[in-house]
């Protein structure tokens, strides 16, 4: 078996009176993550992780946010394809580890509903998602709830057979 570690980062601005998608869930909030797609911060850290373990660049690279093929789409579609890229080079996804860091809203009540979207969306375990929340402790940006910031680690598996003469 052969495994590689991803890491993910990403961030995104908050507007007022705009949608805010974490995981592929909608939050009610007085303001959202903007972006050219539908700024899904998590998921965008998932996918940058996975790429990254499998050595296929980045988001950007794939899905560039001077391509209008990508405006205001679903990170949810992002990620199936993220998925799909590494599966076709024999990857496997073994589990991801993330972590969310802004003030408001509360994220623990919406986390059960995270971790099924993205388990059902690519056919894993939810035990194999782990999703966590914190706060800035209202220092910087985030802080001051102007932006939302996400991190991810992943374990992805091929299983390598090798023949013995």
């Amino acid at each position: 078996m052969k495994i590689r570690v991803g890491f993910g980062f990403d961030v995104h601005e908050l507007k007022e009176n705009h949608p805010f998608i974490v995981g592929g869930v909608q939050l009610e909030h007085h303001s959202g993550a903007y972006g050219h797609s539908d700024a899904d911060v998590l998921l965008h850290a998932i996918c940058d992780a996975l790429l990254g373990a499998a050595n296929l660049g980045d988001i950007g690279q794939h899905f560039s946010n001077q391509d209008d093929r990508w405006k205001g789409i679903s990170s949810m579609v992002l990620f199936k394809e993220c998925v799909r890229l590494i599966t076709e080079k024999g990857w496997r996804i073994g589990n991801i580890d993330a972590m969310i860091c802004l003030e408001a809203p509360k994220l623990n009540p919406h986390v059960p509903a995270m971790k099924k979207n993205i388990a059902e969306s690519i056919g894993i375990s939810e035990e194999d998602i782990s999703i966590k929340a914190t706060t800035n402790e209202k220092m910087g940006f985030i802080g001051r709830q102007e932006g939302v910031v996400a991190y991810a680690v992943c374990l992805i598996e091929k299983v390598v057979t090798s023949l013995v003469l």
